[in-house]
C-alpha cells in the first residue's frame, strides 16, 4: 500500500514537472517571439525614421531649388523693370528736350519775323523830333513788343560800352575814340537779340579803334 502511494506521488510529481517544463518552454518561446517581434518592430521603426529623414532632406532640397528659381526670376524681373524705368526716364528727358527745342525754334522763328518791325519802330522814333502824343503812342507799342519778347526769354544783347565779342556783336565800322578803349563798342547801329544763350541776331555795332 505504501509502495502504491509512493508510485502515485512519483507519477503526480512527474506530471507536474512535465507540465511545468512545458509551461516554461512555452513562456520561453513566447518571450523569444515577443522579443523577436519587438526587435522587428524596432528595425521597422528605424527604417521608417531613416526614410522619413531622407524624404525630409529631399523635400527641403526641392524647396530650396524652387526658392532659387524664384529668386532668379525675381532678379530677372527687377532687372527688366530697372531697364524699363531707365528707358522711360531717357524717353521723358528726350521728349522734354525735343519739346523745348521745338518751342525755342518757334520763338526764334517768330522773333526773326518781327525783328524788321522792331527796326522800323526804332527808325520811326529816331526820325521823329516832336515827341507828341503820336510819338508817345508809337514808343509805347515799341516797348510792349520788347516786353513781350522778354516775357518769352528773348532779350536784347547788351552792347553799348561793352568789350567787342564776335559771338554777340557784328562790327560794321571802327572809329577812333578818345573816350573809349580800343575794342569797346561805342555805338549800336542795330539791336541784337538772344534766347537762352542762342543768338537770334547779333548786334550791329561800331567799335573803338
Amino acid at each position: 500500500m505504501k509502495n502504491q502511494k509512493e508510485n502515485i506521488e512519483d507519477k503526480t510529481n512527474s506530471e507536474v514537472d512535465s507540465k511545468t517544463e512545458e509551461q516554461a518552454t512555452n513562456v520561453k518561446e513566447e518571450t523569444a517571439e515577443a522579443k523577436a517581434t519587438a526587435e522587428k518592430a524596432d528595425d521597422l521603426d528605424g527604417i521608417q525614421i531613416e526614410l522619413s529623414r531622407e524624404e525630409l532632406i529631399e523635400e527641403v532640397k526641392e524647396k530650396n531649388e524652387k526658392i532659387e528659381e524664384m529668386d532668379a526670376e525675381i532678379d530677372d524681373l527687377l532687372s527688366r523693370l530697372q531697364r524699363l524705368q531707365a528707358d522711360f526716364v531717357n524717353y521723358r528727358k528726350r521728349s522734354q528736350r525735343e519739346k523745348a527745342e521745338m518751342t525755342d525754334r518757334g520763338k526764334i522763328k517768330l522773333c526773326s519775323s518781327l525783328l524788321p518791325v522792331i527796326d522800323n519802330f526804332e527808325r520811326a522814333l529816331k526820325a521823329e523830333e516832336n515827341e507828341d502824343d503820336f510819338y508817345q503812342g508809337v514808343k509805347m507799342i515799341y516797348n510792349q513788343l520788347l516786353k513781350t519778347f522778354a516775357e518769352h526769354g528773348i532779350e536784347e544783347i547788351i552792347a553799348q560800352g561793352e568789350e567787342f565779342n564776335p559771338e554777340y556783336h557784328e562790327a560794321i565800322m571802327r572809329v577812333e575814340s578818345d573816350e573809349y578803349e580800343p575794342g569797346t563798342v561805342i555805338d549800336v547801329v542795330q539791336k541784337g537779340f538772344i534766347l537762352d544763350e542762342r543768338v537770334i541776331r547779333p548786334a550791329m555795332v561800331r567799335v573803338a579803334g
